[in-house]
């Protein structure tokens, strides 16, 4: 990855004056390997962050402006505290402005900012590039601004800053990931109460690739809102029955008996979510138990109840997935991301990786797409790279 410390002060002409102060701050990307689908303020996700990245660098100027520098594209922005707000022209630059909102709302005055940033994770395949951004740029100004809060208190606030900024609501998920987050490490989130809990990766011996199918998405928008509309209403039926119900109060069994003559469609995606969250328990127990047959299984029925019952699979990811199923030593492979094209995880042993590698050589020819494979460890979440004064050197590169 590109310097973005020499970037920085190149792009600002900083090398004269060594008593500015710069942070560099880095995020990670994430998976989610169970639990992604769902009602969100309550959901159950089985996780962990990978070693992409987004960097940030940034240092307070003399004047009011905000200004903004996407390295990886050469694109510039700028803005005013009087003027900031959501812009769509503004695209990328509006993840910056999340951070900045954030501690402007805490109440810390501040004039202009110079932000730079440059990352290597993929994008547009659910590895959640853009949170990584509002995430790398709130612990470089955390830092730079000498500001006392927690790490969970920052991921509830850039999730409530967000929602207010775009208008719609990321993940709380995506923000816990990015900022508490430990090197090979799994993580089992409770969304509704906040709780986490840690698990060391049993996988040593494996190498989780990325798969991005390349399928280009095109009015997902509707199907995915009617899927959380389904959830929804699925839910509201239960409460009927069952007051102050959560998905997380049912068995299999009972939702079968609770829902009774609900529709069918609602049945179903009542019925993925439920599964799912007993399937991101059974997988923590697995992985505590270093059971990795037990976790294939589990990721394996996982994708299978994607594909039929919250349906937002496509034949393209099913062949992915098809071809880690056939190979034994594979611990499991399944879309991951908001569905219909997008990417798939394959966790398996690494002397096979070559050979998952050779069985997806016939996708381009079956498709038209060609395949892109990235090979992730499990990395720790958000950190300040480097404090200095002047002339700086980004450690971490």
């Amino acid at each position: 990855m590109p310097d973005i410390g020499q970037i920085h002060r190149n792009e600002y002409e900083l090398e004269r004056d060594r008593s500015i102060h710069v942070v560099l701050a880095e995020a990670p990307g994430r998976i989610h390997f169970l639990g992604e689908q769902g009602v969100p303020e309550s959901g159950f996700f089985l996780s962990a962050a990978i070693d992409r990245y987004i960097k940030v660098a940034v240092n307070m100027r003399k004047d009011n402006s905000f200004r903004f520098y996407a390295a990886d594209i050469g694109e510039r922005k700028r803005s005013t505290l009087v003027n900031l707000k959501y812009r769509r022209e503004d695209r990328w630059a509006n993840y910056l402005k999340t951070a900045i909102f954030l501690f402007t709302e805490l109440g810390y005055p501040m004039k202009g900012l110079n932000f730079s940033f440059c990352g290597n994770i993929p994008q547009n395949i659910g590895l959640a590039s853009s949170v990584a951004i509002e995430t790398a740029a709130a612990a470089a100004l955390r830092s730079l601004l000498r500001v006392q809060i927690s790490d969970m208190d920052l991921a509830e606030k850039l999730h409530e800053t967000h929602l207010d900024l775009f208008g719609a609501s990321a993940s709380l998920a995506d923000y816990m990931v990015c900022l508490l987050a430990r090197k090979d490490q799994f993580m089992v989130m409770d969304i509704s109460g906040t709780e986490v809990k840690k698990i060391k990766s049993p996988l040593s011996r494996f190498r989780i690739l990325l798969v991005d199918s390349r399928v280009p998405r095109m009015g997902t928008e509707s199907e995915l809102f009617s899927r959380r509309a389904d959830t929804l209403r699925g839910l509201e039926l239960l409460s009927e029955k069952h007051e102050g119900a959560d998905f997380k109060d049912f068995v299999s069994t009972d939702l079968l008996e609770s829902l009774g003559d609900f529709p069918e469609q609602i049945r179903r995606r009542s019925m993925h979510i439920v599964e799912e969250i007993h399937r991101v328990r059974d997988a923590c127990d697995a992985l505590q138990r270093s059971d990795l047959a037990s976790l294939a299984k589990i990721i394996f029925h996982s994708h299978e109840s994607l594909r039929d019952l919250y349906e937002i699979s496509c034949p393209e990811i099913d062949w992915l997935v098809k071809r880690a199923q056939e190979i034994e030593g594979a611990a499991g492979s399944r879309m991951t991301g908001i569905g219909f094209g997008g990417c798939t995880y394959t966790i398996i042993r690494r002397e096979l990786v070559e050979e998952y590698k050779n069985r997806l050589e016939e996708y381009e020819r079956i498709f038209g797409f060609r395949p892109v494979i990235y090979e992730v460890k499990l990395a720790t979440g958000a950190r300040v790279i480097s404090e200095r004064k002047g002339a700086y050197a980004n450690t971490a590169d």
